[in-house]
């Protein structure tokens, strides 16, 4: 993760007037009523004023709120936060937990990185930030994720791409998505859809799924507060706008296997708390 994740379209417009018209962005009222028929994940960035202080203590307390699986991201630790992968393997196990993804810098020390990811059995490296400004920037960084494509395949894992309300926002008319969409190889990349952002945006998480099957096959889920022109606006879910009840059987459908919890703000509660009570929320979604 880098600080762009937490200021990023701090001046952007023309999301909220999408808001309003998002199809799937609406009340759900916590109105779960299914149980997960698959396990869950967190990305630990959700926990990152926590988590570097005391790695194991906080892995410890995500297991005991029901989460199965994480999603790491790099920091000064690296993404197994001071432990090698293979200690970092061997405590989710202990917490019957896996780690299946991390974030990561993929510009510095990429083979490395995937080398180590595909000896535990991680199934993804994945890209956290690409914005460009000009459609030609999205092109170039397309056809590099092709090459770090290339790189995870042959150690056996997946590369894929997590996105911002930027490549959902138009750019000389065309949704930057769209260009890494249809610039990439299938065989190659991947794409994990943060869900807010999409709807951020002003675009339909659904649709975009059906738009592309088979393409998007993680998703991050957090909620939005609603009655808020600010972009960065996640509360604990089932708090906000965001219908995933009827969201996550959509895009399930349209080939989206693997469900993970984020959030970045806090009101009124703590990191740990709110995780605890994603989780709670998670355990009756229909996954």
């Amino acid at each position: 993760m880098t600080l762009k994740r937490r200021n990023f379209l701090k001046t952007a417009g023309g999301f909220a007037a999408g808001l309003a018209i998002a199809p799937y962005a609406c009340s759900s009222g916590g109105n779960t009523e299914t149980i997960a028929t698959k396990p869950f994940g967190l990305q630990l960035y959700s926990l990152r004023d926590d988590f570097p202080k005391d790695p194991k203590g906080v892995l410890a307390q995500v297991a005991s709120f029901g989460y199965k699986q994480v999603e790491s991201f790099e920091g000064p630790q690296g993404m197994f936060w001071g432990m090698t992968n293979k200690e970092f393997k061997a405590y989710m196990d202990q917490l019957g937990m896996e780690i299946i993804a991390s974030h990561c810098d993929i510009d510095n020390d990429f083979e490395r990185k995937a080398a180590e990811a595909a000896e535990i059995g991680m199934k993804y490296l994945i890209c956290p930030w690409r914005s460009q400004e000009t459609l030609d920037g999205y092109k170039q960084a397309a056809a590099d994720f092709n090459l770090k494509g290339e790189i995870c395949k042959s150690n056996g894992i997946r590369f894929a791409y997590h996105n911002h309300a930027y490549s959902f926002t138009e750019l000389d008319g065309v949704y930057p998505q769209d260009i890494f969409m249809n610039e990439t190889d299938p065989e190659l990349v991947d794409f994990e859809m943060d869900m807010y952002w999409v709807v951020t945006g002003g675009e339909d998480p659904v649709a975009w799924c059906e738009k592309y099957p088979g393409r998007f096959k993680l998703g991050h889920v957090k909620d939005r507060i609603a009655g808020t022109d600010e972009a960065e606006a996640t509360c604990t879910l089932g708090t906000g706008m965001i219908d995933y009840p009827t969201i996550v059987p959509a895009v399930k459908k349209a080939g989206m296997t693997h469900f993970i919890v984020e959030q970045e703000r806090y009101d009124g509660t703590t990191p740990l708390k709110s995780a605890e009570e994603d989780a709670a929320y998670m355990s009756k979604l229909s996954l």
